[in-house]
């Protein structure tokens, strides 16, 4: 998995392109009145608005963090599979950073054989470590425990991030009706790969090359 992000070349690209498109997923989640509406208050969310900016809370954790590359990548599939699996909890200006800093904490501690412990990654989200225990044990429920991520998910998600960066345009469309580039219909975070349907698409392959 690695050897295959380092062909993205290098990560500063993949930090931008994943704070502009959570910023892009809030800011229009924010301006839904009945997205809003009907949306759960969880433990991510904020009493307000947090000062620093998606891209410079990013830039802090991976400064900090010292976690591999394909951490970022999979916590990407961690935020999507969460989007998709909770859709009464929309990525908004005020979870987003809390969704950004679980996600990365629970990809390093499920990727890297050695990692931060909570207390550490507290400190660099800028929350309390009670905080940050309950945002993990949150965020796990929320993915159903489903912390796996084929080597053919991996692929996926990293050609995607690829062909947004050739594009080097606005990384998604985020309006729920609208189809994005590939076609696929858009809801909240951005068009939901089909895990199973790309695995098994796979799978297919495999056996027609034998």
């Amino acid at each position: 998995m690695a050897d295959q992000l380092d062909k993205l070349q290098v990560m500063p690209k993949v930090i931008n392109l994943l704070s502009s498109l959570l910023e892009r997923a809030a800011e229009a989640n924010d301006l839904n009145r009945q997205l809003i509406e009907t949306q759960k208050i969880s433990v991510f969310h904020g009493l307000t608005r947090p000062t620093i900016s998606l891209t410079a809370y990013l830039e802090r954790i991976f400064k900090y963090a010292n976690c591999s590359p394909s951490c970022f990548v999979v916590a990407y599939v961690y935020l999507d599979r969460f989007a998709q699996k909770q859709p009464s909890l929309p990525i908004t200006s005020f979870n987003v950073h809390r969704l950004l800093i679980t996600s990365v904490l629970v990809s390093a501690k499920f990727m890297d054989d050695i990692f931060y412990n909570n207390a550490y990654y507290a400190k660099v989200g800028g929350i309390s470590i009670t905080e940050m225990n309950l945002l993990e044990v949150d965020f796990l429920f929320g993915l159903g425990f489903q912390l796996n991520v084929s080597p053919n998910t991996f692929h996926t998600y990293c050609t995607h991030l690829q062909t947004e960066m050739l594009l080097d345009s606005p990384p998604l469309q985020l309006s729920p009706s609208l189809p994005n580039r590939s076609g696929r219909t858009v809801i909240g975070l951005h068009s939901f790969i089909n895990e199973e349907e790309s695995n098994h698409n796979h799978q297919q392959q495999q056996q027609l090359a034998v």
